[in-house]
């Protein structure tokens, strides 16, 4: 809550998709045809994703800039995000073009491979003065690369001259940046992939130990580019690095995985929401794991993702004493050079 009584505001600048899932019993190969036992069309997308994990977290409000087609998806998902308390105001309706779509095939384990068909959401360009003026009213903005990498780049813009948003870019899907969009991102949220298009690969050995070490080298080069990094590593956890010296290495919370659809944006709205908020960052980020942590423990996009009494629940239980305080040699290390 901010000194004014009113929650702080996110913006997400991103992708509204319809996903349309198939599961299976082993992912396809190249080449290769499977049978799906199951078919679902459901709302999602990774900037929906992560706004909708913004309103559900209850520790911000949340408004949408993006685009839809003028059809049956587009209806859909503004009546989906509208639902759950997110701002659509500036979310575009174009005609001529349809909704983006996702086409995603899951197994038993919950691993998934996505294919994302654009659609509406790469038409989102030359932001109006109206949307640019609408990052003056948050504390974050929150992006991923669904779309033009030219219109992430203005919000961030926007938001860095009014010198009061932080910036946070969800690099994915996995490709290069451009120094420009760089030298206006806050904070980079990257999986191994992610990471390895970026800075490049890094070797990684077995077992937790190993990996957050190879985690933490891949950060330090990724420091070289943008202030701040959280490097998220799937069943491990995440590490978080600074160029003030901040190391936090954060295991994840135990799940039981059903799918990991829309985990990795579950992370990063909760994140975002967390920072909007003023909770520190080692706080943030174990609050974000645990948000992530439910949501692979259900199917789908937008419905697996948690509310605030679940996360509060999952956090306490797994990263705090019955008082709420931290643990800390138990559940997180941090060194600092």
């Amino acid at each position: 809550m901010s000194k004014s009584g009113r929650r702080p505001r996110v913006l997400v600048v991103g992708s509204a998709n319809m996903d349309l899932v198939a599961r299976c019993e082993a992912l396809p190969q190249p080449g290769e045809t499977v049978l799906a036992h199951s078919f679902d069309a459901m709302p999602g997308g990774k900037g929906a994703n992560q706004a909708i994990a913004v309103a559900r977290s209850g520790l911000a409000d949340c408004a949408f800039l993006g685009a839809v087609g003028a059809d049956e998806y587009g209806a859909r998902l503004r009546d989906v995000l509208g639902g759950d308390g997110v701002d659509v105001a500036l979310l575009r309706q174009i005609l001529g073009t349809p909704s983006g779509t996702a086409l995603i095939t899951v197994d038993p384990a919950g691993a998934n491979t996505i294919v994302v068909v654009s659609g509406a959401n790469g038409c989102l360009g030359d932001l109006s003065a109206a949307e640019l003026a609408g990052t003056a009213e948050c504390a974050v903005v929150l992006a991923q690369l669904e779309i033009p990498v030219q219109t992430v780049q203005a919000a961030f813009a926007a938001a860095h001259e009014t010198g009061r948003a932080l910036t946070i870019l969800n690099a994915a899907p996995a490709r290069t940046l451009d120094a420009e969009l760089l030298a206006v991102t806050d904070l980079l949220v990257v999986n191994e992939i992610e990471a390895a298009s970026i800075a490049g690969p890094e070797p990684r050995g077995a077992g937790p130990a190993a990996a957050f070490a190879g985690a933490f080298v891949q950060c330090e080069k990724l420091l070289e580019l943008t202030p701040r990094v959280a490097l998220t590593l799937g069943e491990q956890g995440v590490c978080y690095a600074s160029r003030d010296g901040a190391r936090y290495q954060i295991p994840a919370a135990r799940a039981r995985p059903v799918d990991t659809t829309a985990a990795g944006d579950t992370f990063a709205g909760v994140l975002a929401a967390c920072l909007a908020a003023d909770q520190p960052i080692q706080e943030a980020l174990q609050y974000a794991c645990a948000a992530a942590s439910l949501t692979v423990e259900k199917p789908g996009a937008i419905a697996s993702i948690p509310r605030a009494a679940e996360i509060a629940e999952r956090h306490a239980a797994v990263y705090a004493y019955p008082g709420g305080r931290n643990t800390a040699a138990s559940t997180e290390q941090e060194t600092r050079r």
